[in-house]
């Protein structure tokens, strides 16, 4: 039974988030007043220019950084109460990342890389080696779990990121610009995996993206310019009719 069917609150509940950066004259509002929710088991698109704020509200769900003001919640937890102890588990348990720059070890190998997450949890050798190469099969890469990353594709090193995402099974995957320094083909098989994976394992996903690609296969998008949602484009679901107004504040 997937996360998504057990539960009737939101994944992701972000209310009136704005985060400051500087003072004065040098103060930059890079999200500024943003309110909006993420149901279990959708992948919901954050569409918005560089510069928009997209990062920095990623940041903020995932207990990177914390908002200036207002109260972001993922699975029950309200993140912006926690300790910076706390968020660190949160990270290690609940919520994964994956980045356009793979962030990949060099030295370690795919199967490696993969299973690191879980060493770090002292989960058992037995336990980890089957989940290891449970994320290689379904990310296609069981033939080149003994690669380093160099010997890898730019595609397939973002496969390796995305099973090492999936490792100690979260219930929250964040992606930022997850195809960015791909290509356009290689981008789209990306995002359609993204899309398979979290069928597969009953996940949320949150993914930031310039890509025409994602936003044809999400649920839902959310559109961010100069920190502020959008007006009249938020979280309306593809080919839906219903007007922005309907939709206000939250995906349904």
């Amino acid at each position: 039974m997937s996360n998504a069917s057990v539960h009737t609150t939101p994944m992701v509940k972000v209310d009136s988030v704005t985060r400051t950066y500087g003072s004065g004259t040098n103060k930059l509002i890079a999200v500024n007043d943003v309110s909006f929710t993420v149901e279990r088991g959708k992948l919901v698109a954050l569409v918005g220019r560089s510069g928009s704020g997209k990062t920095t509200l990623l940041n903020c769900i995932g207990g990177l950084d914390r908002p200036s003001r207002g109260a972001i919640t993922v699975d029950d937890i309200v993140v912006t109460k926690l300790s910076e102890r706390k968020r660190t588990a949160l990270r290690r348990d609940s919520v994964a990342f994956v980045f356009q720059t793979f962030g990949l070890v060099p030295m370690l190998s795919a199967a490696e890389n993969v299973g690191l997450p879980m060493r770090l949890r002292n989960t058992k050798t037995s336990v980890r080696d089957k989940r290891v190469a449970e994320l290689l099969d379904l990310v296609g890469l069981t033939k080149h779990m003994h690669q380093r990353p160099a010997e890898l594709s730019g595609g397939q090193q973002q496969r390796v990121a995305i099973a090492r995402a999936l490792a100690n099974q979260p219930k929250l995957l964040i992606a930022d610009e997850p195809t960015g320094q791909l290509d356009a083909d290689t981008g789209a098989a990306i995002m359609a995996l993204l899309r398979t994976v979290i069928a597969d394992q009953g996940m949320t996903a949150l993914v930031s993206t310039h890509d025409q690609s994602l936003m044809d296969i999400a649920d839902h998008t959310v559109h961010l310019a100069d920190g502020h949602l959008v007006d009249g484009a938020l979280a309306v679901p593809t080919g839906s009719l219903a007007t922005g107004s309907e939709h206000q504040g939250r995906i349904v």
